[in-house]
């Protein structure tokens, strides 16, 4: 997750953090003003909703009515006398898990965990599981963005970068521990071409539905867009020196080809793909000391001075919760992936590329359009384009050296037609966005490629 993707996310819960801010004004709430806040309103000011401390409560009403007849509490009531922080983040973790209808896919969670269990079959287990993580992906979008705001830019956007895509790089590692090289690239690949093309042109489009057209920084634009073309470059090489090298040892190579042992010739990719690999993280830790540090504020956003919704306590709780549920859901869900493949007859490649992205980019999918609706094409941009960067500069190489270490030998040798699609799409990218401005054509364009490259995945 970029430092956009924050920005982004803090001005969708404005309001709600408007109104829980309102809460820490205050002793203590009564039911009236709970059973208000409850409705959306938020706190009320004067007379027509009390604020007493929960001492006054009970001792105005609270013993007596512990004597009587009636000894049962009502929720409001409880939440009248409960400590401060217990509310706030009662009423926080509420509004999160209520914030989007996506998140009643969450039944999908207890589902695809009985569907593993209870041997219901590959294609349930796989469709449930799959299901479960886009809510998943959305709420931890907002503990992450919520944590950044507590500490701060610099590090708030290590905590962003480290657990802001952690939905793909759990399933791509898992992946990788069961040797689907295929799907761990194609998953990869997915991501990027999702958030770089589906998700920007559906930005583009439906920002340009309400605006005729609009602008972006263009010096964060270039800087960005040149990062891509220098990953896309980094996963070229080896496959077209593996494309070239494959030729060589063919029945029947061309004549200026040197052929080269078998053996020797996936050590030599490994070691290029590593090498190539340990370059890739170095320029994202470049990336973000020119994000977080030195050029920051090409990158801020217009609500620097937001507040955390949750305590400290309840954030860290929630999210090693929610990222031990993702980790269970992907495990499951890359169990199945190889029998879906077989009884569906879609290519690895295809659910790699297409299905799997679906659910790791539902939180940007969403931020990125509602922003751009309302016409902050930077922090839109910033979603976009900050994803696809961070998963072509850090989760791509960092599966190859995670690979590395734990003596799975994935590399960078991506197919020539992969490779294609991606130096393709990315040029294409680059060439749509290199004046700064934006309008809902160049959104059809963009989504029309994404269809396109669907398409030929697909039959393939």
């Amino acid at each position: 997750m970029s430092a956009q993707r924050k920005n982004a996310i803090t001005v969708v819960k404005a309001e709600t953090r408007q109104r829980l801010a309102e809460l820490d004004d205050v002793d203590g709430f009564d039911e009236s003003l709970l059973n208000n806040y409850g409705n959306g309103a938020g706190p009320v000011e004067g007379a027509q909703f009390a604020r007493v401390s929960a001492a006054t409560s009970l001792g105005r009403g609270g013993h007596a009515a512990l004597a009587g007849a009636d000894r049962t509490l009502s929720r409001m009531s409880v939440l009248s006398v409960a400590p401060k922080w217990f509310v706030r983040d009662y009423l926080a973790t509420k509004e999160i898990i209520l914030s989007s209808w996506f998140n009643l896919l969450l039944i999908c969670v207890p589902l695809g965990w009985a569907s593993a269990f209870l041997g219901w079959g590959s294609i349930p287990t796989f469709t449930l599981n799959f299901l479960s993580l886009i809510p998943l992906a959305l709420i931890l979008g907002d503990i992450t963005e919520d944590l950044a705001v507590r500490f701060g830019d610099i590090v708030g956007g290590l905590i962003n970068a480290t657990f802001g895509n952690v939905v793909e790089i759990m399933v791509s590692l898992f992946a990788l521990f069961k040797n689907l090289f295929t799907v761990v690239a194609a998953s990869l690949l997915g991501s990027i071409l999702s958030n770089l093309l589906l998700v920007l042109g559906c930005s583009f489009f439906l920002g340009g539905l309400f605006h005729s057209v609009q602008t972006f920084n263009a010096v964060s634009n270039r800087a960005c867009s040149s990062l891509l073309m220098l990953a896309c470059i980094g996963i070229s090489i080896p496959s077209a020196a593996s494309m070239i090298l494959r030729n060589a040892n063919s029945p029947i190579p061309a004549p200026d080809a040197d052929p080269l042992d078998p053996e020797v010739h996936e050590r030599w990719i490994l070691e290029v793909s590593r090498g190539t690999a340990i370059i890739l993280l170095i320029c994202y830790m470049c990336y973000l000391a020119f994000q977080l540090k030195t050029h920051s504020n090409l990158f801020k956003g217009d609500d620097d001075d937001a507040v955390p919704m949750l305590t400290l306590g309840t954030s860290i709780g929630l999210l090693t919760v929610i990222t031990a549920v993702v980790a269970v859901c992907s495990e499951f869900l890359t169990d199945s992936i190889k029998d879906v493949s077989e009884k569906t007859h879609l290519s690895e490649a295809f659910i790699g590329l297409i299905i799997l992205p679906i659910a790791g980019n539902a939180c940007e999918h969403l931020t990125a359009c509602i922003v751009a609706m309302r016409n902050k094409m930077d922090l839109s941009m910033g979603v976009a384009v900050g994803s696809s960067i961070q998963i072509a500069l850090f989760a791509i190489p960092f599966n190859v050296v995670v690979g590395w270490a734990t003596g799975h030998p994935f590399s960078l040798d991506f197919t020539p037609f992969a490779a294609l699609v991606l130096v393709v799409c990315v040029v294409n990218a680059n060439f749509v966005t290199a004046d700064a401005t934006s309008h809902w054509l160049l959104g059809v364009q963009l989504i029309a490629l994404y269809c396109l490259v669907s398409v030929a995945y697909f039959y393939q």
